[in-house]
């Protein structure tokens, strides 16, 4: 072989091992993508609790919104002490009713106690002075049968209780009021003792036919036969509304409460 001829072998060796270095390369394998949020299954978003009762902002309550103690206060007179029984009537005096209830009692010779409202007695002091006249016991129901009186500042009940005094004692100078009785029995300590500050001793009932709500006549009356026992207080009513049931139950009640027991003016 000549010089040329190996010239030009080597020339093209060199060239085809040039060639073969130059290749690009194809792509590489990739790794596989690792699971993201978007990819991953779906999760239902956790509920947030709802706010309990214990977790919600307490708000004040009222004075006269807040429970009433569950036991009365102690002291309170709900027995006349001996076997007779007193009848008393509350949130007089009536024009209508409470004269009608006097002659009842007139006429069975007995004796009540009258619980009077400060308003009513300023309103019918004639009625008032018929009832100290007929031998009748006086007892203070507050100004304007304010339930919530007992839980109101102390100044406030005194108050309440000088200007009801104040009203009865107009109509008749001088007379003592020696009871006090709280509307709807909602006694508290403060409204005890301030009665007592004034003479007055705190008036309670062993017996309520609730009156009030007017029932039937016979209803009151075997209400009454029912629960009174001796030395029991009869809570009934000759205000504060029709009081027809009242009056007509009276007619039945007052002569045979008289005739098991006796019946006898609170003192």
């Amino acid at each position: 072989m000549s010089a040329r001829t190996a010239l030009a072998v080597g020339i093209s060796l060199i060239l085809f091992l040039a060639g073969c270095g130059e290749r690009t390369p194809g792509p590489s394998p990739q790794a596989a993508p690792s699971p993201t949020a978007s990819t991953s299954p779906k999760q239902k978003p956790t509920p947030k609790p709802k706010p309990s009762a214990s977790t919600k902002p307490t708000q004040a309550v009222p004075p006269q919104l807040r429970p009433q103690p569950t036991t009365l206060p102690p002291g309170l007179r709900r027995t006349t002490g001996g076997r007779a029984v007193a009848l008393t009537f509350d949130d007089g005096p009536d024009p209508v009713w409470t004269p009608k209830i006097l002659d009842q009692l007139r006429r069975a010779g007995a004796k009540a106690t009258f619980c009077m409202i400060g308003t009513r007695a300023r309103a019918y002091p004639e009625l008032v002075v018929r009832i100290v006249r007929e031998g009748h016991q006086l007892c203070n129901h507050s100004w304007r049968h304010d339930l919530n009186l007992g839980r109101r500042p102390v100044a406030e009940i005194r108050a309440d209780l000088v200007r009801t005094n104040r009203a009865i004692q107009a109509a008749v100078p001088g007379a003592k009021v020696p009871f006090y009785r709280q509307p709807g029995g909602k006694w508290t300590p403060e409204v005890v003792a301030t009665g007592r500050q004034l003479g007055m001793r705190p008036l309670h009932w062993s017996v309520d036919p609730q009156d009030w709500a007017k029932p039937s006549a016979p209803t009151i009356t075997r209400r009454v036969a029912g629960a009174v026992r001796p030395g029991a207080i009869v809570l009934m009513h000759d205000g504060g509304g029709n009081r027809a049931a009242t009056v007509s139950a009276c007619t039945h009640l007052i002569s045979d409460l008289k005739r098991r027991y006796g019946l006898v003016r609170l003192g």
